[in-house]
Parts: structure tokens; sequence; C-alpha cells
């Protein structure tokens, strides 16, 4: 039988009260399978960032309740959160977060020596993560001296370092290119399956997709039906395709976020379609 290592129960969010009440997040319920990767995907201001932080224990909910294997995190006092997002979160954001003064190494070595390892064991680990992740000719270098992408690799082995039951990732691919991005976020799944540990991702990139298990669309606070998605050919910007403006070449329909997009594919197809 499948179990749930992340279980989120009509969980919302308010801020203020009265008339100037706003709700960020509303009644979302959600099970996260052990070793599951899941992707929430909407637009701007729809609730991703508010829920990513009640599912990390990084902000209570109003309402609801959330449970890590078994464990109402939402009922525990705020002097138990700090322990428990230490040793059972893994945290990736998309600005890495990286302290400039230690190497590689020692970013990835300081989680797990907070967490009680000892020096030599903490270095152990976050020296054979390192590795896993590409980083071996790496583990000595200050941030400054790492690429978007060697940065995010760091940050990942971070986040696993302490073998967490659940990695939550805010946008990871943000601040990388595309191909890069979409590497290390398949590097992430392949880690993640292999050790059994859950994901949760919230991210616009839609370039990602398909590392997920599941996608969820989140607008207005609230899961609803996934909106379906196109890349436009000529700027690779991901487009809603029942609002995008839309031509047929060679049998298939392409979309664009604009005329101008869509009369530049048109005027030269096969230029926009090198794969």
């Amino acid at each position: 039988m499948t179990t749930s290592t992340l279980q989120v129960t009509h969980v919302s969010k308010r801020y203020g009260s009265g008339a100037i009440e706003m709700a960020a997040v509303r009644d979302v319920s959600l099970s996260v399978a052990t070793g599951e990767i899941v992707l929430i995907m909407g637009p701007s201001g729809s609730g991703k960032t508010t829920l990513l932080s009640m599912l990390g224990a990084l902000l209570k909910p109003s309402e609801g309740t959330i449970q890590l294997n078994g464990e109402t995190l939402s009922a525990l006092a705020e002097n138990r959160l700090p322990d428990i997002r230490l040793r059972r979160f893994g945290f990736v954001f998309q600005d890495f977060n990286l302290l400039s003064a230690l190497t590689a190494l020692e970013n990835v070595a300081i989680v797990a020596q907070l967490a009680g390892a000892k020096n030599g064991a903490a270095r152990e680990k976050a020296r054979t993560l390192l590795t896993e992740l590409g980083l071996d000719a790496r583990l000595n270098f200050l941030p400054e001296k790492l690429s978007g992408g060697e940065k995010q690799r760091v940050a990942i082995a971070r986040a696993l370092v302490n073998d967490p039951a659940l990695v939550l990732a805010d946008e990871p691919t943000a601040n990388l290119d595309s191909k890069i991005g979409h590497e290390i976020m398949r590097l992430l799944r392949r880690i993640a399956k292999e050790g059994g540990r859950s994901v949760v991702i919230v991210s616009h990139d839609q370039r990602i997709k398909d590392i997920a298990d599941r996608v969820l669309w989140l607008e207005d606070g609230q899961f609803k039906e996934m909106v379906t998605m196109a890349t436009d050919p000529v700027c690779k910007m991901a487009v809603e395709r029942e609002k995008a403006s839309a031509a047929e070449w060679d049998g298939q329909i392409y979309y664009f976020c604009s005329l101008g997009c869509r009369n530049e594919f048109l005027a030269s197809p096969a230029e926009f379609l090198v794969s």
C-alpha cells in the first residue's frame, strides 16, 4: 500500500481581518506519497509560495492541518519547529542562499553539523552528495567562483544532507537557463527517487513538467483544473492555449504569446523548428 509522507487537510491562510481580510490560500487539501514528486504551478500571486511556506512549517495555517509522517506539524509549539525544519525538511531556493564565505563543501557540511553530525562525518557526507551531483572538482570553491547551475547543485546537496522526508523547492530553475535547469531537476528527481524522498516544487517553469509524477494548478489560492499550456516556438514562453494566438503549419497547430511571434514564425517556420 502507498504511504503518504505529507498530508494537507483543508488548509487556509488569511491575512488581516474584517473588510481588509485577504485569503492567500483557500481550503487546500493535498496528499504526497512517499517518493512522489509533485509540481505545483500557477500565476504570480496565486498562493504558491504561501502554501510552500506552510508545508515547510515556516508559516502556520489559519485553518486546517498539515501532517508529516503522521505528526501534525501545524499543532506544534513554535519552539519545536526549527529543529523539525532542520532535520525533516530540505529547502531549495531560487536564489541559492549559499554562505559566501564558505566553500561548496562547507556550505553543505555545516547543515549536517547543525543537526548534530561530527565534523568529519558531516564533511564526508557532504563530499559524497556533491560528488554524486557532479561537483567533485568544485568542493573547495567559494560560491562566487561557481556557475548558477553549480550553485543550485550545492543547494540541492545541502537540502539532502540530513536525509529529509520531504524536499521543498521554490522556483528552483528561475535563475538558470533552460538546459541546465532541466538537467538539475532531473538529477533531483533521480536522487529523490533512489532515497524514497518526497518532493514538492512550486514553479512557473513549464519545461520541468516532465520530471514530476503529478502537476497541480493553483489559482486564487485554490487547486483548479490544470490549464492547457503550450510553448511559443519563437520566444519559448509558456502560453495558455485558450488565450494564445494560433497558426497551423504542416498539419500541426502552434501557439504564440503575441501576433508578433505568430507572424515571425509564419515568415520562416523551419527556422524555429530546428531541434
